[in-house]
């Protein structure tokens, strides 16, 4: 077969057969040919060159980052791919600028712009990878998380996880008539964007980084962040490479040549889609609009012009597009642009388009088998703009926000830059009516509002336990697991849901999930429980609503198991997750042999608590998202964010905002978004300790904490954190280490009532906190270099 039979764009390969949109874009979409040729010009860039090429809603695809390329790909890849790059790398967007050369020359200037590329990297490019490559957990995870949505399965059918459409508690002898029933996909071939080229491009080092954040390499968003933990990504890339691992031998850019290549970067424009220091790109052509697209870039010999390798479907889609008059595009078509574009429809269904293909449903699995397709499948969009607050929405787009841990495919982040524009247009266009359900702010109510508020607050906790609706026997309510199958977290859905979404939800789950195992307590409007608030289902409803709307403060309903375990360390260390008095709602307790323990916030990247003794007591059978306390008296330490910018030495903190029963609501609910803050999860190292990832700005820490055994002593203990910080340049952040009675014993040294702290080499500020004349706070400004840097801070336990 010939190879230029064979390389199609990424964008369309395993060419869709799809009913609802044109055939140029793989996959169940809703969009018109034209409308698909937009979504192309943006995915090809052809504003880069080319003048009178329209803004539309999806952003044009940003060429990858060239700055590291020389340490992120190998050199042999690297020129062949630039000689040929449809050859190299079936499928890629990247346009064949050296098509109408001879071979020679062809590999003359790859081999020229090679040395360049290399040169503008402070990185080189190794093969070397010491540890073990986990292909069974790669294989697991490419298979698990959501990889094989964009990329298709790489291990035959066969292999697929149990548990596919039928869960264990759903019967596969349903009656005939009811499956005939059920709403079947149009027949559409899923995308499977190539990925055979992996192994001669990358080590399994450079693809472990770049599946770790590749947003920073390509921004663009149309290769997502996984939320893989450095353990994850290797494990992938060592599965993905296998032993497909190419040539990698040692490269040294020569100085002609790379003045050469250079010459022929300038010469390319090359800059117009990939940005290098000291390079402009050339002034845009002409405009598209008048342009015979018989000629260039859209024909198969595009005479000196860059060449993409179109079918004849795409290229069509492209004229189209380019043709059509301009005109005022509705939110709900620029929504199916960019959930066609990011491919978001490839495991969410919205409206009647989009969904899991069959032939990848059973690779979407879930711990919770009982839950059915709802504890397997991501959530349907349909109306999900009336469906969560727009905070929330914000959340799980740009912060990896999660509700549903017993399924196994996450969330993916495509950065903020390219969906921002995303939740106000779904708010736009989505709409639900029911009831209303708005609580008075507790400042403002009535007599008569209070007395209501109550009653509807008893009869709330009343319908979700065991002696009313029974709620808690298959949902998880404040930390504490159902009886029967552990399905979404209670404590969620008021800062999560819409009221009216949630009224109309409870009256007809199959509404919006046909296929849940969700029932109905109110069906046809009329309540099945009687006795509680006379059966009169709005009441009823909104009493639910009401007493979820207390968060975590709201008392058990009855029926909820209280266990009580004990978690003991022997010579390992113990991880532990779950909510806490003393690390908040995203606690994790870390308990080290040396009997010394401490808490981290991980919702606000802080070292919380630390304690000796024995480690935590978790209230139901030891699982991770069980509440946990420390077994002995912790000392104290704030829950606010650690590191934030500050314009200068007199800013006030920003403080974790606080709420009661009286204000549930939460003032800030992007905190600590607000201020940089994005956990980034965690990774095990030496006897089981736990390194924690997170960034601020643009900075990204490592935070280790281990015992200082060459510190402590028979009567104090010591604690060791370790911070790594990375930097994409020089900029200046503070820290607060440390909060209460502090006096300051010398330079480095301070002290509280229970705890000593030294603190690294830094300029530092000791100043009163606002409103508590007898307390203070103790403030390191950090003049962070670009690069790597290190921060170690002691914390010694002091005796009662």
């Amino acid at each position: 077969m010939r190879a230029a039979a064979i390389v199609v764009l990424v964008l369309a390969a395993a060419a869709s057969q799809a009913t609802a949109g044109d055939v140029a874009w793989p996959g169940n979409h809703p969009l018109s040919q034209a409308q698909t040729g937009d979504v192309m010009v943006a995915e090809l860039r052809c504003a880069a060159c080319h003048a009178g090429v329209e803004d539309g809603s999806v952003l044009s695809k940003s060429a990858p980052d060239l700055t590291t390329v020389g340490s992120r790909v190998s050199p042999d890849y690297m020129r062949r791919f630039l000689a040929s790059p449809s050859a190299a790398h079936p499928g890629t967007t990247m346009p064949d600028v050296l098509a109408s050369r001879s071979k020679e020359d062809r590999d003359r200037i790859a081999e020229a712009l090679t040395h360049f590329l290399v040169s503008q990297s402070k990185g080189t490019f190794s093969a070397e990878w010491d540890a073990p490559i986990h292909l069974a957990s790669g294989k697991a995870l490419f298979h698990s998380v959501g990889c094989v949505a964009c990329h298709g399965p790489r291990e035959p059918l066969a292999d697929a996880p149990a548990g596919g459409e039928l869960g264990e508690g759903d019967d596969d002898d349903d009656d005939e008539e009811e499956d005939n029933d059920r709403p079947t996909a149009p027949p559409v071939t899923p995308t499977a964007i190539p990925l055979g080229h992996v192994g001669e491009k990358y080590s399994v080092t450079s693809l472990s980084d770049f599946l770790f954040q590749p947003l920073r390499t390509r921004p663009s968003g149309r290769m997502p962040d996984m939320k893989l933990t450095p353990a994850e990504a290797a494990a992938i890339a060592g599965y993905l490479i296998g032993d497909g691992q190419g040539k990698h031998g040692e490269f040294f850019p020569g100085e002609s040549l790379v003045a050469e290549g250079k010459k022929y970067f300038r010469e390319l424009n090359c800059a117009a889609c990939h940005a290098l220091p000291g390079i402009e790109p050339a002034p845009r052509l002409v405009s598209l609009a008048k342009a015979d697209l018989a000629r260039g870039c859209l024909s198969s010999t595009s005479g000196a012009g860059p060449r993409f390798q179109l079918t004849e479907s795409q290229a069509n889609a492209i004229g189209a597009s380019l043709r059509a008059q301009p005109e005022a595009e509705p939110a709900s078509l620029a929504i199916a642009k960019t959930m066609t574009a990011f491919r978001c429809i490839a495991c969410h269904v919205r409206d009647d388009y989009g969904g899991v293909p069959e032939e990848y449903n059973l690779f979407f699995t879930s711990s919770e088998h009982n839950l059915g397709d709802d504890g397997r499948i991501p959530p349907p969009l349909t109306v999900v703009g009336a469906k969560l607050r727009p905070e929330w929405m914000k959340k799980v787009l740009f912060d990896g926000e999660s509700v549903r841990p017993y399924m196994a495919t996450r969330m993916p982040q495509y950065g903020s830059a390219n969906l921002r524009h995303l939740p106000p247009l779904l708010s736009e266009t989505d709409v639900v009516t029911s009831p209303a359900m708005n609580i008075p702010p507790a400042e403002n109510r009535s007599p008569s509002e209070q007395s209501l508020e109550k009653e509807l607050r008893a009869a709330g906790r009343e319908l979700l336990g065991d002696k009313g609706l029974s709620c808690v026997a298959c949902h998880t309510f404040n930390g504490k697991p159902a009886i029967a199958n552990q399905g979404m977290e209670l404590m969620t859905t008021y800062p999560r849901l819409l009221p009216e979404w949630f009224n109309r939800y409870l009256r007809n789950p199959g509404e919006f999930r046909p296929r849940t195992v969700m029932p109905s307590a109110w069906p046809g409007g009329v309540a099945i429980h009687k006795t509680i608030l006379d059966g009169d289902t709005d009441k009823q409803i909104a009493a639910i609503w009401y007493y979820l709307s207390l968060g975590t403060s709201a008392a058990d309903p009855s029926g909820i198991k209280q266990v009580s375990t004990k978690l003991a360390v022997g010579d390992r260390t113990e991880v532990h997750r779950g909510r806490s008095r003393v690390a908040g709602f995203r606690g994790i307790a870390v308990g080290l042999p040396e009997k010394l323990s401490y808490a981290f916030n991980a919702e606000t990247g802080t070292l919380t608590a630390i304690w000796t003794g024995d480690f935590v007591s978790v209230n139901w059978s030891g699982q991770g998202s069980g509440d946990f306390q420390p077994s002995s008296t912790p000392v104290l330490l704030p829950q606010d964010v650690s590191f934030a910018y500050l314009t200068d030495a007199r800013a006030p903190w920003p403080l974790k905002p606080v709420m009661t029963k009286e204000a549930p609501t939460n003032p800030d609910p992007l905190y600590p978004k607000n201020v940089g803050y994005q956990f980034r999860g965690y990774f095990l190292g030496h006897a089981g300790v736990p390194t924690f990832q997170y960034r601020i700005g643009t900075i990204d820490v490592e935070d280790q904490s281990v015992a200082a055994t060459a510190r402590s002593t028979a009567e104090h203990q010591s604690l060791t954190r370790m911070l790594t910080l990375r930097s994409p340049s020089p900029q200046t952040v503070w820290f607060r280490a440390l909060t209460g009675q502090i006096r300051q014993e010398s330079d480095r040294v301070f002290a509280s009532e229970s705890l000593r702290l030294t603190i690294p080499e830094a300029e530092m500020r000791l100043r009163p906190l606002p409103g508590e004349p007898d307390l203070s706070e103790l403030l390191l400004r950090l003049d962070v270099p670009e690069g790597n840097s290190t921060l170690e801070f002691a914390y010694e336990l002091l005796s009662e």
